[in-house]
């Protein structure tokens, strides 16, 4: 995340310092704390969410300190000089354990654990919610894109419409959900992508004629040239101009790439297009099709036999739409050597306490069945209880067992191994191929089991029991 080159410390809520000066005044500041992040609902009506924004975390933790000018606005704005001074040489020393990126989570499961004083691990809440929530959310949406798509070519150019600067994360969190180049050149240099782009209705418009301004591009990029043929009339006059262009482009030894149809009823013109182009002999030229595409739109556009062989997709992929964010929460989870919980009526809203590790069980075709949450010290438990229904249990005796978190950060220092957005796609692809079809489902997903061991279902009931007695008390 570019716009913080050189320190992350004000990437926060206020009340985050307040509590950090208020641990520090008091002398808590140094006591151990663990918290868990994980979300409570799948976004677009999904089952799951593909785990994204991990390294760019990291890489925000490892420079989450103070300047000399950080601090004199905190002291500007009301805080103590005392706890100003430390701001001046703190630096996060704790640790972090995840699943890997591109992981698929599911609700519920607390997918990565922050230890360390509850200073530092109160500091860094909402850079780390900020972060996961947004990429977590565009990856799960190309994830969808991709699915829809099938093996067509997908491309990202959603930074016109994206959020301010979150246009450059969510062309690398796209990526990771399955896209395959992206429109912005920024994100594609800081973070190797591939970027990709031809032209805009403008371009054709400042020429005096469609061709004069077809025959113009193909003379400066004869080896990539994609055509944008609706401008005027798609079929009448884009089309034709276009097949005009290849023969000279296939006179001269290259070859017209592709067209682009930006508007109008796109099954439609894509079917007339494709037989204009195959009648002229151009079997090998692409048909590019964009303008508010989704994964429901493209799902349609390939059910009524569209021959479309690459989608750009811009605005529903940067924004995430219809979903605004995804609802990760950060939850303490351990305090000063001692499990802790956030209690509620609600069993659903009541947080699970204590160090904790996710395996997950594959049956043996080698598909997902189902995933536990345990304290990181069990290993051998054979049942899994539902966190929420009481009398609903799975045995996983006879399923494989993978675990699912892993160290990343020890003593404030990234150890994971970096590693290209397409190297995780890819990780993402072969996770998708373990998971059941029911669970991948646009409309009314089967919910995937997730369920919590004996010992960690009792604990949290006894504390439940012992805080809500407290109240009564």
């Amino acid at each position: 995340m570019l716009p913080f080159q050189n320190n992350t410390g004000l990437y926060v809520d206020h009340y985050e310092l307040t509590m950090a000066q208020g641990y520090f005044l008091s002398g808590r500041y140094i006591k151990s704390a663990c918290f868990d992040y994980f979300f409570r609902k799948a976004p677009f009506g999904g089952s799951f969410v593909v785990f994204a924004g991990l390294s760019s975390v990291l890489r925000m933790i490892e420079d989450f300190n103070y300047s000399e000018s950080d601090c004199a606005y905190l002291r500007s704005i009301g805080f103590d000089n005392q706890f100003t001074d430390y701001l001046r040489t703190f630096s996060f020393r704790g640790n972090i354990h995840s699943v890997k990126e591109g992981e698929l989570i599911f609700p519920n499961e607390p997918a990565l654990r922050v230890e360390g004083t509850i200073l530092e691990t109160q500091l860094v809440e909402t850079l780390l919610l900020n972060i996961l929530n947004f990429e977590s959310l565009i990856a799960t949406k190309a994830c969808r894109i991709r699915q829809a798509a099938g093996d067509k070519l997908l491309l990202e150019f959603g930074l016109r419409r994206a959020q301010g600067l979150g246009g450059i994360n969510a062309s690398k969190a796209a990526i990771i959900g399955g896209f395959d180049k992206t429109s912005n050149v920024f994100s594609a240099r800081h973070f190797g992508l591939e970027s990709s782009g031809t032209m805009a209705h403008s371009w054709i418009q400042s020429f005096d004629d469609e061709l004069e301004a077809f025959r113009t591009y193909a003379n400066y990029f004869p080896d990539s040239c994609t055509l944008l043929v609706d401008t005027y009339n798609t079929l009448q006059s884009g089309v034709p101009n276009a097949i005009k262009v290849a023969r000279e482009l296939r006179k001269s030894g290259r070859q017209l790439i592709g067209i682009r149809l930006d508007s109008g009823d796109l099954t439609y013109l894509s079917k007339k297009a494709r037989k204009m182009l195959d009648e002229a002999g151009f079997n090998e030229v692409k048909i590019v099709a964009s303008n508010q595409l989704d994964e429901t739109i493209i799902q349609s556009l390939l059910s009524e036999g569209a021959p479309i062989d690459v989608f750009g997709v811009g605005t529903s992929i940067a924004t995430g739409k219809d979903d605004a964010a995804l609802d990760g929460v950060y939850k303490l989870s351990f305090f000063d050597g001692k499990p802790s919980i956030k209690v509620s009526e609600n069993l659903s809203k009541m947080t699970l306490p204590g160090i904790k590790r996710i395996h997950r069980f594959i049956d043996q075709e080698n598909i997902f069945c189902a995933d536990g949450i345990s304290f990181e010290h069990e290993n051998d438990y054979h049942e899994i209880y539902h966190p929420t229904e009481a009398g609903k249990h799975k045995n996983i005796a006879s399923c494989q067992k993978e675990s699912l978190i892993h160290q990343i950060m020890r003593d404030g220092n990234s150890i994971l191994e970096a590693q290209e957005p397409k190297t995780i796609a890819a990780y993402t692809r072969s996770r998708l191929q373990q998971l059941p079809k029911e669970h991948k489902r646009f409309l009314n997903p089967h919910v995937y089991k997730v369920g919590i061991s004996e010992n960690l279902r009792n604990t949290r009931n006894d504390l439940a029991k012992q805080y809500l007695k407290k109240d009564l008390d």
